[in-house]
């Protein structure tokens, strides 16, 4: 099946490549792309896509995470992929943990990465939270976190999470059998999720964790 996507972007030129990359994708499937945030809300309703790419900056009015919000309200599962200029993690603080679940993070650069931007939309819509690869680049472990307690592997491992890998895909990157993904997996979630309830998504929680406890370099 499919991945329906919404596309919501003010700038028609660049609305328009966005619906020309993913008509070119076979997994995807574009139901409709709008200008702004109060016609993104009244789109989704009607057309109920399975994942949202959508501008942070749309202008006056709503903003992208304002209308991506409201979008939840009514499709609770929809995932959203929010699109910016710039390489700034302070979105996810507008993102409740219980509710982090979908919402993802792509630099307008990175549009023209196809497989960057298929592992944003399909993550998303599969309930994970996907980081652009650059932004995952520029990133570094804060000291006296508990990301310093993780190895090199895991830390690795741990940051092609966060860019939507698969564990599969994983295993590929790394040149390593999915048994051993899953065991650096497992040791990630021991270190950082133990003083925690467990979460309903560990994965995702994992990212967040990865992504509160980092700076830029």
């Amino acid at each position: 099946m499919k991945t329906k996507v919404m596309i919501v972007e003010d700038q028609g030129l660049f609305r328009n490549l966005l619906r020309t990359s993913l008509t070119s994708l076979p997994s995807m499937e574009v139901v409709g792309d709008v200008a702004d945030g109060q016609s993104a809300i009244r789109m989704a309703r009607d057309k109920k896509p399975h994942v949202v790419l959508m501008d942070i900056d749309l202008g006056d009015g709503l903003d992208g995470i304002e209308a991506g919000f409201e979008i939840r309200r009514y499709l609770p599962k929809v995932g959203i992929v929010l699109l910016s200029n710039h390489k700034n993690k302070a979105f996810i603080d507008r993102v409740q943990d219980g509710d982090a679940g979908g919402w993802s993070y792509l630099l307008k650069e990175s549009v023209g990465d196809l497989e960057a931007l298929t592992r944003a939309l399909e993550g998303s819509a599969s309930g994970l939270m996907v980081l652009d690869p650059l932004l995952v680049a520029s990133l570094r472990p804060k000291s006296s976190t508990p990301l310093m307690n993780l190895t090199p592997r895991q830390l690795e491992v741990l940051e092609l999470m966060a860019g939507g890998y698969s564990n599969a895909g994983i295993a590929k990157k790394m040149v390593l059998g999915e048994k051993s993904v899953e065991n650096y997996i497992n040791a990630i979630y021991q270190q950082l999720l133990t003083s925690r309830e467990q979460p309903k998504h560990p994965r995702v929680t994992a990212v967040l964790l990865y992504l509160r406890n980092s700076q830029s370099f």
